[in-house]
């Protein structure tokens, strides 16, 4: 275990490295001077000279990459061009918050998605199943944007129920999640009913039913435990498609969190901090694929790691 952990670990460097490289280049050749955006039209020649110098923006384009290289081999994502403070400063102050977001939309999907899914699954061919796929292919289809701003015009807006923008958690975090978590539930309420029923056509489960096991511990006990390895994968892998999703849904409802840095980092032309943003979110999906492989061996003792 250790030595495949080892492994794996040792694999995310070369994939980091080319997604720096990539960000770095493609955000050198977008139109766009950030000294030009930063200084306004009251800039003057010798202060976006200064301002260049300063940014490290007057050198040649290949000892850039090397100087953004080298800064990141330390640890270092450099300094925000707005903020005038180290990228990962900037990013830490609202990071909380768009991990609050996605792991309370993960949770009540996951929670949604797998009892539809088994409820589904043990009344197959039934008006309950029927009902219960139509919405979550329907959840599926919504788009997450047309989702929040609906959430806000009816529950917000017109019933006054929930606070339509602000961040924190408690009822600031109710429309964000709500929007953010069917799309997500719908796919893992599908894959759950699919693998449950896969399973009860397994002739063990037909042998628990026989020996007059209950229906409820007999989905609970058997049936779901063995069915819930490729659950797991899907969950951890929509777990990054959450904390990107959150980015959309943080500026719908002007929650501080990445979303927002990214955007207002992305108008500013604020290299360094869109890149750090870019890293980090890749960060996450590398390390949660590899936090789902791990709990392959604790959910199947069959699966080992040389």
């Amino acid at each position: 275990m250790l030595s495949f952990l080892a492994r794996r670990l040792l694999q995310l460097l070369p994939l980091l490295l080319g997604i720096s490289i990539m960000v770095f280049l493609l955000f050198q050749v977008i139109p766009g001077d950030p000294v030009e955006i930063l200084l306004g039209v009251r800039g003057t020649p010798e202060m976006k000279e200064r301002l260049s110098v300063e940014f490290g923006l007057d050198q040649p384009l290949a000892k850039r990459l090397v100087i953004f290289l080298g800064q990141l081999a330390r640890g270092n994502l450099g300094t925000s061009f707005q903020y005038k403070k180290p990228v990962w400063e900037v990013i830490r102050a609202v990071l909380p918050q768009t991990l609050l977001l996605a792991g309370t939309a993960v949770i009540l999907a996951a929670l949604l998605g797998i009892t539809v899914g088994i409820a589904s699954a043990a009344w197959r061919q039934s008006w309950l199943d029927y009902l219960l796929t139509g919405l979550s292919l329907a959840a599926i289809s919504v788009p997450v944007f047309w989702l929040g701003f609906q959430l806000q015009l009816y529950l917000g807006l017109r019933l006054g129920l929930f606070p339509i923008s602000g961040g924190g958690g408690g009822i600031n975090l109710i429309l964000p999640t709500l929007a953010l978590a069917p799309g997500s539930a719908g796919l893992f309420a599908r894959l759950t009913r699919s693998t449950m029923l896969e399973v009860l056509n397994q002739d063990y489960i037909r042998t628990a039913k026989a020996k007059g096991i209950n229906r409820l511990r007999v989905l609970q006990k058997h049936a779901l435990k063995n069915a819930f390895i490729p659950i797991i994968t899907v969950i951890g892998l929509s777990f990054g498609d959450l904390i990107t999703g959150a980015l959309l849904v943080e500026v719908i409802f002007a929650r501080p969190g990445l979303g927002r840095l990214l955007v207002d980092a992305i108008k500013a032309r604020d290299y360094p901090l869109i890149q750090g943003i870019v890293l980090l979110v890749a960060l996450g999906y590398a390390l949660v694929n590899l936090t789902v492989d791990l709990l392959y061996a604790y959910l199947n003792p069959q699966v080992r790691y040389d």
